[in-house]
């Protein structure tokens, strides 16, 4: 059996990181990505995924260090099925409506679209990453819509 999941999306939020009890750091992501097309009815619909990332050991300090909210992300890793459902977890959303997010364990995070991080923040020194790609932002999305 093999899963391999890569996704490429902004951070909602700036990355939280903690450390567990035999000492290794732990760094919590949450990635969205949109997904924009025409409904039945012609008009465009955008949909929005979350995937809650678990990264770990010194990649963890790093994204704690170096990301931010906005940030354009790659991530591969496995799919970790909520443990009551094997799917995805179920939240309430301010509005009433229902959301989805899917919790990720990272292998590999690269950090995307240059330094800043849609906020302002500069570009620091020994920030060596790629800037050929655009950063996007997490467009029309508020931290009421983000689920943790």
């Amino acid at each position: 059996m093999y899963q391999h999941l890569t996704i490429i999306g902004n951070l909602g939020k700036d990355p939280d990181m903690r450390f567990l009890p035999d000492g290794r750091a732990v760094t919590n992501l949450s990635v969205a990505t949109n997904n924009v097309y025409k409904g039945a009815d012609g008009q465009q619909v955008k949909e929005t995924c979350w995937f809650k990332v678990a990264v770990f050991g010194k990649q963890a300090e790093a994204c704690a260090e170096y990301l931010a909210r906005g940030r354009l992300v790659l991530v591969e890793g496995r799919l970790k099925p909520d443990k009551n459902t094997g799917g995805p977890r179920i939240w309430d959303k301010q509005d009433g409506t229902k959301g989805a997010s899917f919790e990720v364990t990272a292998t590999t995070v690269k950090f995307l679209g240059g330094g800043g991080n849609g906020e302002g923040r500069p570009k620091r020194e020994d920030d060596d990453l790629p800037g050929d790609i655009p950063n996007t932002g997490v467009d029309g999305w508020g931290d009421d819509d983000i689920p943790y």
